[in-house]
């Protein structure tokens, strides 16, 4: 069953290499990287002063002058400069909210071809003062003559130049991602064991990944950069197993090494109707097939990161589909205790029966085919570029089984969850 109206194919997807915060990328800013990854699609796919239906990119930390941050980019792109491009954000959904935007436009005949993405570097975030020295700032700057303007000028302190750090702090609850996360480990019983478990298999599946020579085309050389900084194969059990807590301190279970770090990075992917795709003699790596979100009551009610539960859920029932139905799984792991706690919910009769209304659980699924080339724990986690590496990652992975569909879900901030469903064929 297909709900997209004309078939959207994926043909493919670049990024940079995923590096530390703070570190590699400190002089690179969003727009940067993605004009870079624009470039490099314009010239792969001859698209060098040609008119695209449209760009989506999107970052979550962003600067007010990158209001208009897509455009941008595609003014230093190579391509048409009649080309569009429009700016979004849904935190780290960021990037699959941007391919559901160019692929429905796509499905309904709007456009033929377009390009999806984004990029996200904690090394050149906006700093922001005070209010109390914007206001003490536009009150000098409306002053008149000398003496009113050394009496407002006056009541500037030092104090006042201290800069607001951004953080990822949810707004309405104050606590961080993290902090979450580990009230959903007690919560769903996640072991420390597991969840170092995890991030081993992780850590073991992205570098035969990259020793296969699987990320050969889809990392491009960034800053003298040519692969994911995070990777570590002489990493083990044993190593992890002696990493101490990060958000509680005192009876945690999250730690370095079963979270993600803090990322720089980017990741576009280019998508066309299949007619188009034909007609350009591209190569596809898939089908889009169908997207869902979904939120969750964080505040009152679930855990923060559990809404890609609800989205997964509402895509089977519409695509008349169980969750064992999939060749391969591209679970977003911004820890490990949130992807294994979105599992056993999906393996829960009380969970599925509650919050979906079904009879039983959808069930457990495949571990041996879940995130085969690494996930987020290995490969690092740019919020805004996860989405468009996911998509690239399962499109290229599908190529591997004659048939079959993978399925793409990702958590957010703010208690939100984005799923999508990718056909080979």
């Amino acid at each position: 069953m297909r709900n997209l109206q004309k078939r959207v194919a994926i043909v493919g997807g670049v990024r940079t290499p995923f590096v530390r915060s703070f570190g590699h990328y400190l002089k690179s800013t969003n727009q940067d990287m993605l004009t870079f990854l624009l470039k490099a699609m314009v010239k792969e796919y001859n698209l060098e002063g040609k008119v695209l239906g449209d760009v989506a990119l999107g970052a979550v930390l962003k600067k007010s002058k990158d209001f208009n941050m897509a455009r941008e980019s595609v003014l230093g792109s190579g391509l048409d400069p009649r080309t569009p491009g429009v700016d979004l954000q849904r935190a780290c959904g960021t990037g699959l909210e941007a391919a559901a935007l160019i692929a429905n436009k796509i499905s309904t005949g709007q456009i033929e071809v377009g390009i999806a993405g984004g990029s996200d570097t904690n090394s050149d975030v906006p700093l922001t003062f005070k209010t109390s020295f914007k206001d003490k700032f536009f009150t000098l700057q409306k002053s008149k003559g000398f003496f009113q303007k050394l009496k407002a000028g006056s009541k500037i302190r030092v104090s006042d130049f201290i800069p607001n750090v951004p953080t990822v702090n949810e707004p309405r609850t104050g606590l961080s991602m993290g902090q979450h996360c580990e009230l959903m480990a007690k919560e769903w019983n996640i072991s420390r064991e597991e969840q170092d478990q995890l991030a081993f298999e992780s850590q073991q599946n992205a570098h035969k990944a990259y020793e296969s020579g699987f990320y050969s085309d889809l990392v491009l050389e960034y800053s003298n950069q040519t692969k994911d900084q995070f990777i570590r194969p002489e990493t083990s059990l044993e190593k992890l197993s002696q990493l101490k807590p990060a958000f509680d301190k005192e009876n945690g279970t999250l730690t370095a090494g079963n979270s993600t770090p803090l990322t720089d990075g980017a990741a576009v992917t280019l998508l066309a109707s299949e007619d188009y795709a034909k007609k350009m003699d591209w190569p596809v790596l898939g089908y889009f097939e169908d997207f869902q979100y979904s939120a969750v009551d964080f505040i009152n009610d679930e855990g923060l990161l559990m809404a890609p539960t609800h989205a997964v859920s509402s895509l089977l029932l519409r695509q008349k589909m169980r969750l064992q139905d999939f060749a391969f799984y591209e679970i977003h792991e911004a820890f490990a205790a949130q992807a294994l706690a979105n599992m056993k919910a999906w393996e829960s009769d009380e969970y599925c029966q509650k919050r979906f209304g079904l009879s039983n659980a959808l069930g457990a699924i495949d571990r041996s085919k879940l995130n085969v080339n690494g996930g987020s724990l290995a490969l690092g986690h740019p919020f805004a570029a996860t989405g468009a590496r996911l998509i690239a990652t399962m499109g290229k992975t599908l190529q591997n089984v004659e048939e079959g569909k993978g399925l793409l879900s990702l958590c957010t901030a703010g208690g939100m969850g984005v799923a999508a469903v990718i056909s080979k064929t």
